[in-house]
């Protein structure tokens, strides 16, 4: 199993927004996705309601990690199974109560407490909204790619002052 936030990271990008793909399209994705983590067992199978729970999980967290408010919608929280246990170093942490695949989707909500969560990001690019680990120094970083995301948005900015700074010449060129 992977550090926290890399499985957060992992399970948000699970759905490309910019392609509109998604690797959990049916519980058998679910159940294969969660077993290649380590997180379900080999026998277990999931339900379509497991996989509603995982979409709205997944929804929830990019919610979340866009930094919007009440963004993890409480009808998913019930269906996880969740308790408090100590950790190994005596802090309480949130621990599945179940196993399968539940207990796997429990096990994701829980790693957003112990992820890096400042570090975890959402790409700005409206189109992209694919999540990131912010590696910079002063956690400044706003895209997931500066190669691609940074540079559509940077264009379209330039490209608009280009286009506002034109019409402002044409308005000063009509009032002389």
């Amino acid at each position: 199993m992977s550090f926290p936030a890399e499985l957060v990271r992992d399970f948000v990008n699970t759905y490309d927004v910019e392609s509109d793909t998604d690797e959990l399209s049916s519980p058998a994705e679910l159940a294969v996705w969660l077993r290649e983590r380590g997180l379900a067992g080999a026998r277990d199978r999931a339900t379509d309601d497991d996989l509603h729970t995982a979409h709205a999980l997944r929804e929830g967290i990019r919610a979340a990690l866009r930094r919007e408010p009440a963004a993890l919608p409480a009808f998913a929280l019930p269906a996880l199974p969740l308790r408090v246990g100590v950790g190994r170093d005596g802090a309480p942490e949130l621990v599945p109560a179940a196993d399968g695949v539940a207990g796997g989707l429990a096990r994701i909500a829980a790693a957003t407490l112990g992820a890096t969560w400042e570090r975890l990001k959402v790409c700005a690019e409206g189109t992209c909204q694919w999540a990131f680990i912010d590696s910079s120094r002063n956690r400044s970083r706003s895209w997931c790619s500066m190669r691609v995301c940074g540079n559509r948005t940077k264009t379209r900015a330039y490209r608009a002052r280009k286009r506002g700074s034109r019409r402002l010449q044409a308005s000063n060129t009509d009032t002389v």
